[in-house]
């Protein structure tokens, strides 16, 4: 047996060799994505005491994170749709992490903005190139486990951030900035690796790999898309504003415990720095296996209730249960209960993430990253937006339990949401009177 066809057999789930080697890949993507954006909230109290920086200073540093994000993403997913993924890819990665570099050199709080706004602009091209590479090499079916994939590496890029902090950090002034330079170097060896491994067939969208258009898919009985799902201009349009509601609420969910959550630790429940890291690492660890477990799971239910949008939609709501008890956690005090409650709602918040993209995939084949780059702008923008008004909120109330109570009931919006716009009933299907 040649290498080649080793390469090609199917060995996850029906992913082969080949296959699962570029999600991993894709994986590291996200986790030095993650890594070069949250080495600043991990060290946020550090930077804020070193820069004398407010809460709405620091919130300030998210807005500019946020819309330009929000604008590199509408330009991110119009290139991918345009020059494709293979080059593309590592073009992006190696930009954002040079501005992760560049943020260990920052000496002031304008420093710090022109670097936060940079690293957004540039990071937005992660998640265009991503699905628009998954959508091209998985079928329907097993696109939410590969997506699964992908995510983790956001919840492992952050468990690797606390690690390294811990590890190259000093104390006192200036003794916050080697981790950001580390976490930029790596970029480069990741963008070596992408173009050794990835041909430019690999991604062709009139390729031999599985189907492109979902409706499509016909390899098995749960695979293609049910009669009640077939394609309309009214279903295109309520699933494009569903998805844009849902992206909006779960990740101010998450990103409220990513931003935030570190500074909540110290400043309100007084843990240590160090108590801190390694809350962050249960966290995300617990984040983690809530992505891969939801991905893992879809294909399983979907087979129980004959229906992958089924599987998918309990799921959500699932996870989105779990991310609900921030209700309780708001409320709670500095103790274990409190550290339980917060890794149950990292299992939720991320796990959601991998079934939304999932249904971002249904949207479109071959505008898929303008799809995702419009879905980004949404968000992020909105994302943008409200940073600023949460600082100078937390600031005044001396508190970031209201903030964090609403935070954990967003992703029940997106599943009333899913619910009631994934599949309207068009005037053709009404029943007679």
């Amino acid at each position: 047996m040649t290498s080649s066809s080793v390469a090609e057999r199917p060995i996850v789930a029906g992913l082969s060799l080949r296959v699962l080697g570029i999600c991993l890949l894709m994986l590291l993507a996200t986790m030095l994505n993650y890594m070069d954006r949250q080495a600043l909230a991990q060290q946020a109290a550090e930077i804020g005491d070193e820069l004398k920086l407010s809460n709405e200073q620091y919130a300030g540093l998210e807005s500019g994170f946020g819309l330009a994000f929000a604008l590199g993403g509408l330009a991110a997913g119009f290139a991918v749709d345009k020059l494709g993924p293979r080059l593309l890819y590592p073009g992006v990665l190696l930009a954002w992490s040079g501005v992760g570099f560049a943020t260990g050199l920052a000496r002031t709080y304008q420093d710090l903005l022109i670097c936060r706004i940079c690293l957004g602009f540039f990071e937005s091209g992660l998640w265009p190139c991503a699905l628009v590479t998954s959508q091209r090499l998985l079928s329907r079916k097993d696109r939410p486990l590969g997506n699964s994939l992908i995510q983790s590496g956001a919840s492992l890029g952050a468990i690797a951030t606390p690690i390294v902090v811990l590890l190259l950090a000093r104390e006192g002034p200036g003794g916050w900035r080697v981790p950001f330079q580390v976490i930029g170097v790596l970029g480069l060896f990741w963008a070596i690796a992408w173009l050794l491994a990835v041909r430019a067939s690999d991604l062709a969208l009139d390729g031999a790999g599985p189907e492109l258009a979902p409706e499509l898919d016909t390899s098995d009985a749960h695979s293609a898309l049910d009669p009640a799902e077939a394609p309309t201009m009214l279903r295109t349009l309520s699933r494009l504003l569903a998805v844009a509601i849902v992206v909006i609420v779960i990740n101010l969910c998450f990103q409220y415990f990513r931003a935030w959550m570190p500074k909540m630790l110290r400043q309100q429940h007084g843990y240590s720095a160090q108590q801190v890291q390694f809350v962050s690492v249960a966290f995300y660890i617990s984040a983690d296996i809530g992505c891969l477990a939801v991905g893992f799971l879809v294909k399983r239910l979907a087979n129980r209730l004959k229906s992958i949008h089924r599987a998918r939609m309990a799921l959500f709501l699932g996870c989105s249960i779990l991310t609900a008890l921030s209700t309780v956690a708001a409320v709670t005090p500095a103790s274990p209960l409190l550290i339980v409650l917060l890794i149950v709602i990292a299992f939720g918040a991320l796990g959601v993430f991998p079934l939304y993209y999932a249904f971002t995939q249904e949207i479109s084949a071959k505008r898929m990253g303008n799809v995702t780059g419009l879905l980004g702008f949404v968000f992020w923008f909105v994302y943008g937006i409200v940073q600023t008004p949460i600082g100078a909120l937390i600031d005044r109330m001396g508190t970031y339990s209201p903030v964090m109570f609403i935070a954990g009931l967003l992703p029940l919006v997106g599943f009333a949401t899913l619910l009631l716009l994934w599949n309207p009933i068009t005037r053709a299907e009404r029943p007679s009177a």
